[in-house]
């Protein structure tokens, strides 16, 4: 079992590490593929009929179509036999993506007398193709630092929205009540679209307050949209240079990509294998504030 699970980890890392050179020219090949099938998408969304009802109509934008699926399925059943750990990848962020980016042309292609009577529903499912450009975040190293940081803020950016709602609807229900059908506020919905665009200081214009009071209100919400834009910026700053600073200290392991480890430690904590030397660990490194 425990050879098993060594045999899958070296697989894992002879496709997918981009330490290896092996794992680095795939990741270059998965990342080219990502992009150009996210081109194909806007391509085929600018030529009408580049996509026929039915999928045996074998049109060029379809065959590449096919081809890109293709590839992405076989990513995916890569990582899923080779991954140390396959249910944590499949129930991961990047494993939904990754199964969510290939089901739209088995679906198209499983169910094709339904393309007529849902056809709205098959180019929402097209859409869901750009999500393949999601996938090239997974070879960003910035990426992971960033979902680390919004992860740690969540409870502050949640409060933070949670006020912004709370604003938004407080102000929408005054225009509604202040300025009335006959000035465009035909509806609570309305004025809270009104207070929504105000609030982030976009200003359409496609509905304006008429009378003084009005006017004061949404001078009043502007001033209140430039002040707390500077919110959350403050916030993502600093939970990403704390981000910054633990990424430093992490060690990863080149098997199972664990990355708990001590800085004093040899072996991996998961799989056993021996972790690469760190500044503490390394001979002449330094384990401690200079003199």
């Amino acid at each position: 079992m425990h050879n098993q699970k060594n045999k899958r980890a070296r697989l894992y890392a002879f496709l997918f590490d981009t330490r290896t050179r092996s794992g680095h020219l795939l990741e270059m090949f998965w990342i080219l593929a990502s992009l150009l099938s996210v081109a194909l998408v806007f391509v085929e969304s600018g030529l009408p009929g580049a996509m026929q009802t039915s999928p045996s109509t074998a049109t060029v934008y379809l065959l590449l179509e096919y081809v890109f699926t293709l590839i992405f399925s076989v990513e995916y059943l890569l990582r899923l036999t080779t991954d140390p750990r396959p249910l944590r990848y499949a129930f991961s962020f990047f494993g939904i993506v990754d199964l969510v980016t290939v089901l739209p042309l088995y679906i198209y292609f499983l169910w094709p007398d339904m393309a007529l009577q849902f056809m709205m529903a098959i180019r929402l499912l097209r859409v869901l193709r750009l999500l393949r450009l999601v996938k090239v975040l997974r070879y960003i190293g910035s990426a992971s630092v960033m979902w680390d940081s919004l992860y740690s803020a969540r409870k502050k950016l949640l409060l933070f929205f949670g006020v912004l709602m709370i604003l938004i609807c407080l102000f929408g229900g005054l225009m509604y009540v202040i300025e009335g059908p006959e000035h465009g506020f035909t509806s609570l919905p309305v004025s809270v679209y009104w207070a929504t665009v105000t609030l982030t200081t976009v200003g359409y214009g496609d509905i304006t307050p008429h009378t003084a009071l009005g006017r004061i209100l949404s001078t009043i919400l502007i001033l209140l949209g430039y002040s707390l834009i500077a919110i959350p910026t403050g916030v993502m700053s600093s939970y990403m240079s704390d981000a910054m600073q633990r990424r430093r200290h992490q060690r990863m392991c080149h098997r199972c990509k664990d990355t708990r480890h001590e800085m004093s430690a040899h072996f991996c904590k998961s799989c056993g294998s021996a972790l690469p030397e760190s500044e503490h660990n390394r001979p002449g490194g330094s384990s401690g504030p200079e003199d």
